[in-house]
């Protein structure tokens, strides 16, 4: 298949790669990120995510966060919303879309959200109703897809399963999680080829993280079947709490590079992104992750 001209990023750092620090980071940090992603050119901001507190104590102040941001036209913000009672608090919000995870693994599904593929399905059923009843746009996603760290290789059919359900309760757009960074192209394409089954090319993306350095394989890999959405979080933040040793989400910069690199557009100012992921790293007080931005990094320092 063709590859395409143009590639949509869904940047996840100010939830997907925050949610894990051990220390909190100050709402105007989470802020002023979000304010500078979308002027490097992201439009496609996952800001935070309405679940406990107890569960997740870096997402407490989700509400404080959307109400902070300066909204530009033209930029999408998501939100997470695991159940009816996080996205009634989401709502209030103002989110642009809701984003719903299941999993392709019964273990990983126990561990992540305490309870079963079927139902977690089920807690989303009411939110993906009420959010298209309100107009909100709705993403859902798979995690686990092609590897768990309880159940080792999981199976495609297990990731068309969660697919064919997503679709009956009317999630509109799946990302196909690679969580714990253990897949390599072939595998990838295959977990993809089962989404397929009820998802057009253009209703899915990819969303890989890079423990085993197969990150940017795999968003290859993806983009010749003809996926043209990505997730992806400026200097690699993120990580898995229930998988030892899953390192964080592939770079975004080392993303844009690789697209632009093929005559790929994605409309994202590389340089300002740079900027970004070495402000972020040195507000958490360590260096970026992202390849490509040290290599820039040190190129302006030489």
């Amino acid at each position: 298949m063709p590859l395409p001209t143009r590639v949509k990023l869904v940047e996840v750092a100010p939830r997907d790669g925050l949610q894990n620090e051990s220390q909190p980071v100050p709402a105007a940090v989470k802020i002023e990120l979000v304010h500078r992603l979308q002027a490097a050119g992201l439009r496609e901001i996952e800001v935070t995510s309405f679940v406990s507190p107890k569960w997740v104590p870096q997402m407490a102040d989700n509400a404080e966060v959307m109400a902070g941001i300066d909204r530009m036209p033209g930029v999408r913000y998501s939100v997470l919303a695991p159940n009816l009672r996080g996205y009634e608090a989401a709502v209030a919000a103002r989110p642009d879309e809701i984003v719903v995870f299941g999993a392709a693994s019964e273990a990983f599904s126990q561990r992540n959200i305490n309870c079963s593929i079927a139902e977690s399905i089920e807690r989303f059923r009411p939110v993906v109703a009420a959010a298209r009843a309100a107009g909100i746009h709705v993403r859902g996603a798979i995690s686990c897809s092609v590897g768990c760290p309880y159940e080792g290789e999981v199976a495609p059919e297990r990731v068309e399963l969660v697919a064919r359900l997503m679709k009956e309760i009317g999630v509109q757009h799946l990302g196909v999680a690679d969580t714990i960074g253990v897949g390599t192209p072939r595998r990838t394409q295959r977990a993809l080829e089962a989404a397929l089954r009820h998802y057009a090319v253009d209703d899915l993306s990819g969303h890989y993280h890079d423990t085993y350095g197969q990150a940017l394989a795999n968003t290859l890999a993806a983009l010749q079947l003809g996926v043209r959405q990505f997730d992806a979080a400026v200097a690699g933040l993120g990580g898995c709490p229930y998988a030892k040793g899953a390192t964080g989400n592939v770079a975004t910069e080392d993303v844009v590079y690789l697209l632009h690199g093929m005559g790929i557009d994605t409309g994202v100012d590389l340089d300002a992104l740079v900027d970004t992921g070495a402000w972020i790293s040195a507000a958490l007080g360590r260096g970026t992750q992202s390849r490509v931005a040290r290599a820039v990094l040190n190129k302006r320092a030489g």
